[in-house]
C-alpha cells in the first residue's frame, strides 16, 4: 500500500507543476499564488474542525491533535520558508519554460544533504560526491541548452529565482526531518498549510494597488486546483512514509520522478522547444538524484 501511495504522490506532483504552467499562463503570479495556497489552506481548515468536532476520530489518518505554543512557532517558520520558496518559484515559472524550471527544482534533494552537511553534521560518502558532482555538471549542461533559447543562466532574473525556490525548499525539507521525527503529521501539514494561507496575505497586499497593471487576474480553474494537488500528494507522501515497512530511499526516488511527468507533459502542452538537450541534462539529474538516495541508505 505504501509504494501505491508514493506512486500516486509522484503522479499528482507531476500534474501540480503541470497546474502551475497552466495557470500562470499570461496571468499575474502574485494572485494565483494565493489562492492556490488559500485553497490548500481551506481544505486543512476543514479537516482540523471536523477533528474538533470529533466527525474525524483520533485513530482516523486524518484526524489533527492538539498542538503547543512550541510547535505554532515551528510551523510558522515552515510556512515562512515554503512560502518564500513558492514566490521565487511562481515568479520564475511564470517567465520560464516548465522544461527548465522543472529539473532545476528536481535538484532540491542535493541542496537538502549539503545543509545536513552543514547543519547536522552529516558526511558525504564517494557515491554521494560522485551524485553531486553528476547533478552540478547536468544543471550545467541545463544552462547551456537554455542559451539556445536565449536564456542566460547568469543574468536572467528568473533563473536566480527558481534557484532561490530550490534552496529554500532545501531549508524547508531540513526543518521537516526535525518536525517529523517529533510531531504529529497531520498536525505538520495542516498548521503549516493554513499558516501559509495567512504569509500570503502580504505579497497579496503589496500587488493589489497595482492589480490593473498588466498582467491582470484571470480566473481559471486550474488555480484552486494547483493548492488541493499539492495538499493531496503531501498527503499521500507523509503516510507512505510513516508505514514502518516502507523503504524511504524507494519513496524518495519515486516522489523525485514526478520531474519526468512534468517535463513530458510540459514539452507537450506548452509545445516548447530544445527538449534534445533538456533531456539529456534531465537524465543527469535524475541519474544523480538516483545515487543520492541509494549513497544515503
Amino acid at each position: 500500500m505504501w509504494l501505491l501511495f508514493a506512486l500516486l504522490s509522484s503522479i499528482l506532483l507531476g500534474g501540480y507543476d503541470i497546474l502551475k504552467k497552466s495557470s500562470l499562463k499570461g496571468n499575474s503570479y502574485i494572485p494565483v499564488l494565493f489562492v492556490a495556497t488559500a485553497s490548500g489552506a481551506i481544505l486543512f481548515f476543514l479537516v482540523l474542525m471536523l477533528s474538533r468536532c470529533n466527525i474525524v476520530k483520533m485513530d482516523s489518518l486524518f484526524y489533527v491533535p492538539q498542538i503547543s505554543l512550541t510547535e505554532h512557532l515551528w510551523y510558522i517558520l515552515k510556512a515562512i520558508l515554503v512560502g518564500s520558496s513558492w514566490i521565487f518559484a511562481y515568479n520564475a515559472l511564470s517567465k520560464l519554460p516548465i522544461t527548465i524550471v522543472a529539473p532545476i527544482r528536481s535538484t532540491g534533494p542535493v541542496w537538502t544533504l549539503l545543509g545536513a552537511f552543514c547543519i547536522y553534521g552529516e558526511r558525504f560518502n564517494n557515491v554521494q560526491w560522485i551524485a553531486f558532482l553528476i547533478v552540478i555538471f547536468s544543471s550545467y549542461l541545463f544552462a547551456r541548452a537554455g542559451k539556445n533559447e536565449g536564456i542566460n543562466f547568469k543574468y536572467n532574473h528568473a533563473i536566480w529565482a527558481i534557484f532561490a525556490a530550490t534552496l529554500l525548499g532545501s531549508m524547508s525539507s531540513l526543518v521537516d526531518k526535525y518536525l517529523l521525527s517529533q510531531y504529529d503529521r497531520m498536525a505538520v501539514q495542516t498548521w503549516y498549510s493554513m499558516y501559509m494561507g495567512v504569509f500570503m496575505l502580504i505579497p497579496l497586499s503589496f500587488w493589489w494597488p497595482k492589480r490593473n497593471i498588466t498582467p491582470t487576474f484571470v480566473w481559471k480553474w486550474t488555480i484552486p486546483m494547483i493548492g488541493i494537488c499539492l495538499s493531496v500528494a503531501d498527503f499521500m507522501y507523509f503516510y507512505a512514509l510513516s508505514r514502518p515497512e516502507a523503504l524511504l530511499g524507494v519513496v524518495s526516488v519515486i516522489r523525485r520522478s514526478s520531474v519526468v511527468i512534468a517535463f513530458t507533459l510540459g514539452a507537450i502542452l506548452f509545445k516548447e522547444h530544445n527538449l534534445k538537450a533538456k533531456g539529456i541534462a534531465l537524465l543527469g539529474i535524475i541519474i544523480g538524484v538516483t545515487l543520492l538516495v541509494i549513497g544515503s541508505h
